[in-house]
């Protein structure tokens, strides 16, 4: 089993499912979220609750230090849908207005900074190109170019592992329940976070959200498809 991994931890279904799949095959995990101005900030609350109860479940390793990096300054350059109160839409380019653009980018920098602190082997994000809003820092060629340029620049190999990147939806959540059995699976659905809009109210059997952002449906397509 190899020594120790970060996970980038938002708190949504992907991120959770990767920290069980890291708890998996990592003796050590450490897990990275982010403050970025993002409206559904809801997310950051929802953090320490579901790392403590995957933690809980023992699926192998240990669950190791926590950090939330404030980087609200970048998210107001950086402006969206998803750091302002600006209509969910499609935009120019054919991305929709929730793009932030370089996230991932300047996600994985600040992840591989302290994981080259932590001595971590690898970063281990939720970035798919299967069920996705067509983001271009999710597609693995972006990544791997990104996992060369951070190794020459760290002057140390670091891997950027993607175990969802050709999932879908669906998929996700059977990964979760081969990983962790009906436990995990109820955990993601009670404590994650996709919701762009932040709603914490209306529960579905999916999980919490607003129901009609795209985040919500993607949610809820691969739930259906998962349960049928």
């Amino acid at each position: 089993m190899p020594a120790s991994a970060l996970v980038l931890f938002s708190a949504g279904q992907d991120s959770a499912t990767c920290l069980a799949w890291a708890l998996s095959r990592y003796r050590q995990v450490d897990t990275i979220g982010f403050s970025y101005g993002q409206r559904h900030r809801v997310e950051l609350d929802q953090r320490p609750l579901l790392r403590g109860r995957i933690a809980a479940l023992g699926l192998g390793g240990a669950l190791g230090e926590d950090r939330v990096v404030d980087i609200s300054g970048y998210g107001a350059l950086a402006e969206s849908a998803l750091t302002t109160e600006a209509a969910i839409v499609m935009a120019e380019g054919g991305l929709p207005s929730t793009f932030v653009p370089g996230r991932n980018l300047v996600f994985l920098s600040i992840a591989a900074a302290h994981a080259y602190r932590r001595g971590a082997e690898a970063l281990i994000g939720g970035m798919c190109e299967t069920d996705y809003s067509g983001y271009p820092d999710c597609r693995r060629e972006t990544l791997d170019a990104m996992e060369r340029a951070l190794s020459l620049g760290l002057g140390r190999a670091l891997r950027i592992e993607t175990p969802l990147m050709y999932k879908t939806k669906a998929q996700t959540w059977t990964l979760a329940l081969e990983l962790g059995g009906a436990a995990l699976v109820e955990l993601i659905v009670e404590h994650s976070h996709t919701c762009y809009e932040g709603d914490r109210e209306h529960r579905h059997v999916w999980g919490y959200g607003c129901g009609i952002c795209p985040a919500c449906v993607l949610r809820a397509k691969g739930w259906a498809a998962f349960a049928s």
